[in-house]
This record gives C-alpha cells, structure tokens and sequence, in this order.
C-alpha cells in the first residue's frame, strides 16, 4: 500500500499540503469538507478543494514529498498546480545565485 499527497485550495484562497493512506482519496477530501479535523488548518478554511495529488508507492517517498511541498512557496505550489514544470524548475534556482558546491 502506498500513499497520495495532495494540495487543496481552501475557501480563503490558501493552500494545504496532506497525505494519506488508501486507494481512494476522495473521502480524504470529503473529511476535511465535513470539519472532520477541528483542530486542522482547513477546518475554518472550507469548502476546500483538491487542485494535485500523486500517488506514491513507497510510504517514505510520499513523506518526503509532503514534506518538500509544505515548504515551498506559493508560485512554486502553483506552478506544480499548473504542470509548468519550466516555471517550477526556474522557482527552484538556489536564492543565493551561487552554484550549488559538489
């Protein structure tokens, strides 16, 4: 069994990074639509709704995914959103300038 991450847009036009377990992830998305989280961050954020997720077959490289994701910023989240792997790639630069040592 694997995992999917996934991105939703929230009512409030903000993003939210998760994961979960499964084969289906639409009653992942049902649950945050429901409030099922009361103490998450969409609970005051709904309707939410899903704009990416892959699925991942080994658990660690789903985290690992989730967790780059959370950490990126907005342009880059829609960039990911959008498949424009041009921009994504252009967003990833390192902000330094320096080239990244061997």
């Amino acid at each position: 069994m694997g995992i999917f991450v996934y991105l939703l847009r929230c009512a409030d036009n903000s993003y939210y990074v998760g994961s979960t377990s499964g084969e289906d992830l639409g009653p992942r998305i049902d649950q945050h639509n429901a409030g099922a989280f009361p103490n998450g961050y969409t609970f005051s954020r709904r309707p939410v709704v899903m704009v990416w997720s892959d699925y991942f077959d080994r658990i660690t490289d789903g985290i690992a995914a989730e967790r780059q994701i959370k950490g990126w910023g907005r342009a880059k989240k829609e960039a990911l959103i959008a498949s424009n792997w041009q921009t994504l790639k252009g967003l990833a630069r390192r902000r330094a300038g320096k080239p990244k040592p061997d």
